[in-house]
């Protein structure tokens, strides 16, 4: 069973590293992952594990109070209600209008050219896109690396790999932009997305309500297919 639960008194990544830490002491405690930014700690146990034995166990980490999530079964991490929820084109709004940009961008620069490449236009698609979304990322790139912790199944173990990965993103698209070797490009671009994916996939089909941080803390997506 999994349960969300609203934490106070955290103030730096330390902070994060430290309850968590207490919290898969617990030995019913399988899995934990704990967020700086709007502070919550979901929690995959094997049984119920009463609120004040995690306080305890959270009181041995640092001065941290930790409560039930305000409406557990109802809201989910984006903020959106399931009694009132947001219809598919609003809450995919964002990341649909994004695409239809890079896409048009990237189509107005090969038409206007003496002749359309196709694999032209797929580089600057390309570039375009990595270019986009890590800048999304550097606008609050701890936002992104906190939310990105939840996850991906490097940045579980290695969070630094969180404030890395914007950068990997900066580097491929400028790399398709310069037009560098492809097959050194597409190789890097293709270990890295399939990477992230595993995360992604296994979020998706376990039903897990969080955040996707594909366009870092800016919007608040929906961990779903449609983002995945």
């Amino acid at each position: 069973m999994t349960h969300t639960y609203n934490i106070s008194g955290m103030t730096c990544n330390g902070c994060v590293s430290k309850a968590k830490s207490e919290l898969l002491k617990l030995g019913e405690v399988t899995e934990a992952h704990v967020q700086l930014v709007n502070p919550q700690a979901t929690i995959t146990m094997q049984k119920h594990i009463p609120l004040n034995v995690l306080q305890q166990a959270l009181s041995k980490a640092g001065n941290y109070k930790i409560t039930e999530h305000a409406e557990p079964d109802h809201t989910h991490h984006n903020g959106i209600s399931d009694n009132n929820p947001l219809s598919w084109f609003n809450t995919y709004k964002p990341l649909i209008i994004i695409g239809a940009y890079i896409t048009g961008i990237t189509f107005l620069i090969e038409i206007t050219s003496s002749a359309f490449n196709w694999h032209s236009w797929m580089q600057n698609f390309m570039a375009a896109f990595f270019l986009v979304f890590s800048f999304f990322k550097l606008l609050d790139l701890r936002g992104f690396a906190d939310s990105y912790s939840t996850y991906d199944i490097i940045a579980k173990t290695w969070k630094g790999w969180g404030y890395f990965y914007p950068f990997i993103e900066l580097a491929l698209g400028l790399g398709y932009l310069l037009r560098l070797n492809p097959l050194v490009i597409n190789g890097l671009a293709f270990a890295v997305m399939s990477l992230s994916i595993i995360g992604v996939v296994q979020s998706v089909f376990s039903n897990r309500k969080i955040k996707c941080a594909c366009l870092g803390s800016v919007f608040k997506l929906p961990m779903s297919t449609v983002t995945y």
